[in-house]
Formats: structure tokens, sequence, C-alpha cells
């Protein structure tokens, strides 16, 4: 057997069991037999179909938007310490639908997807604008001049969001419940909500796979190899934004999945994008499920925002990468 095949293998059957224990455990416990027979007990059918799939399910979209967003930035700055939440995509989109929730904006041609839209709007910008800045500041756009421009876009971005939660009145609840990260609730229009952009956004980085291997080579080298290194970094850039945009929208603000995810499925299966994408995809999916389920048992009645689990995790991740970078580690280790 290969060592792509088994790859694939262990992180498929790590989603469907994360999958399995996310709809049966909880509050109240859901035996699996419900799943492919509903008629064996309604009233546990209803839970699971119209709650907690809904919420795995978006679970699993948010952590494999942000895991292989993750992935790609970091394949295209060169660096695992590159991530939407350390370059300060995140807080661009979290602005954006905070601006949505904040002024009640509604456009007409959009409907339900203004939210996701204007997320988007916000984390593209924001990524358009820490790059042009870090190319202000060093020509040569080492990554922690990037990373170090993230991170004052990501302070500037959060005061703004700041003032708007003081000037709020009856959508503080909203905005406060929805920065600090959860898929609780959200039910079957929130995934169809996220699902089209995801699908676009997942696309558009798979579709530049070849190109992302390159690029670990330089950009000289990919483009004596024939590769539009402008045109690719854009779409990258683009289909980036878009997949943190609409996670954003959906679930909140969710750090660091989109830096341990790949930094680990890198550091197992290896770091050629063809297959890196897709794995980080499946990955960041079984990872955010578990969160969750985490997240709503752990001091159960009580449920934790899913980014404080995700911090816990992902903290120690970045220290420990940082670590080993400055020890001499590489994309490659």
């Amino acid at each position: 057997m290969s060592k792509n095949l088994l790859a694939y293998i262990v992180s498929l059957l790590l989603l469907s069991g994360a999958i399995m224990l996310g709809v049966t455990i909880g509050t109240v416990s859901i035996s699996p037999v419900v799943l492919w027979n509903p008629a064996s007990d309604a009233a546990a059918a209803n839970i699971l179909w119209n709650i907690r799939m809904p919420r795995v399910v978006l679970a699993g979209l948010v952590g494999a938007a942000l895991a292989i967003a993750g992935a790609a930035f970091q394949g295209l700055l060169k660096n695992p310490l590159a991530d939407p939440y350390t370059l300060g995509v995140s807080s661009g989109a979290s602005v954006g639908a905070v601006m949505t929730l904040f002024f009640g904006i509604s456009l007409p041609f959009l409907g339900p997807f203004t939210l996701p839209v204007m997320s988007m709007v916000g984390a593209l910008l924001t990524m358009f604008m820490v790059m042009g800045f870090a190319k202000l500041v060093d020509r040569s756009m080492k990554m922690e001049t990037v990373i170090l421009t993230g991170i004052i876009f990501s302070s500037f971005l959060g005061s703004i969001i700041s003032l708007m939660i003081a000037l709020t009145g009856e959508e503080l609840r909203q905005i406060i419940g929805w920065l600090l990260g959860s898929v609780s609730m959200r039910g079957w229009p929130y995934v169809q909500m996220a699902l089209p952009f995801i699908v676009i956004g997942s696309f558009v980085l798979w579709l530049n796979r070849r190109e992302l291997n390159a690029m670990l080579f330089g950009e000289e080298r990919a483009q004596h190899l024939g590769v539009d290194v402008k045109k690719r970094k854009l779409l990258i850039l683009i289909g980036g934004s878009v997949l943190t945009g609409a996670a954003v929208a959906v679930s909140g603000t969710i750090g660091f999945i989109g830096l341990v995810v790949p930094h680990m499925t890198r550091l197992v299966w290896g770091s050629d994008h063809r297959h890196l994408l897709p794995l980080s995809f499946i990955n960041g999916a079984a990872l955010l499920i578990i969160c969750d389920l985490v997240a709503r048992t752990i001091i159960s009645p009580t449920e934790l925002p899913i980014g404080v689990i995700t911090s816990f995790i992902g903290a120690p991740v970045f220290a420990y990468i940082f670590f080993r970078q400055r020890k001499g580690g590489s994309m490659n280790a």
C-alpha cells in the first residue's frame, strides 16, 4: 500500500470516527442505529438530524476551510507559521461580519448571503493590505515582516471591533457570542450559506496545487518552470480569503486550526500540495468536530466557546513551531 493511499484511509477513518462521536455523544446519548433507522426512536432522530448533524457538518466545513486555507498560505509564503489567524485575515473577515451585524446590512441582491460576502470582502481587503504594507517595509517580504504586519493589522482591526461592541446596544450578546467562535444552534441554513463558498475556495486552491509545489523552491525558480507567479499568487490569496470569510461568517473567530492541521499533516505525510491540501481539508474537519464535541461536553450542561478549545491546542503548537524554526527547522521538516 502506498504512503499516499494510507494517508487518505487514515484521515477518512479519523473523520468518520469524529462524525460518529459528534452525533451520538451529548447531553442525550443517541444510538448509532438511529442514523440508518430513524423510526427506531423518533425523538432521538429529531435531535440527531435537526440539531446534532447540522452542527457537526458545519464544524467539519469550517475546520476544513480554515485548514486548507492555512496549508495554502503556508505554501505560498514558505513558512509554517502562516495561517488566516496569524496573518490577520480572520480579523478582517470578523470586521466585515461584525459591521454587517452592527449596521444591520442586508444587500437586496444577496439576502442571506450578505454576511459571508461582507466577511469575504473584509478578509480579502485585509490580505491585500497586509501584503502591500509588508512589501513597503521590506521588498524581499521576509516571513517575519509579513507575520508582524499581520499582527499589526489584527490589533488595529480588533480595536475597530471593540469600538463597535462599545457602541452597540441590543446586538451586544449576538456579536460577543459570535466573536468567541461557535457552531452551536446554527442549523442547516448556515450549512447551505457556507457550503458554496467553501467548495469554490477549496477548488481554486486545489487547481493551484502544482504551482504551490513549484513556489516552494522560490518565485524565480517557479517562473523558470513556467508558472505565472503573479496570477497564481493572486488566485491563492483570493481562494484562501474566500474560505476564511465563509468560515468566519458562520462560526465567528476560531484560531489556530489553519496553523496546527497543515503543520501536523505535513509532518506526518509530507509537503506535496497535491496531497497536503486535500488531507488538510479532511483532518481540519475531523479536528474541529472533536474540538466542538469537547467544548459542549467538558463542563456540560454549560458550553464553552469552540475558540477556547482550539486556542488551548494551537498556542503551544505555535510556540513549538516557532522554537523549531529558530533552531533551524524548515517547511519540509
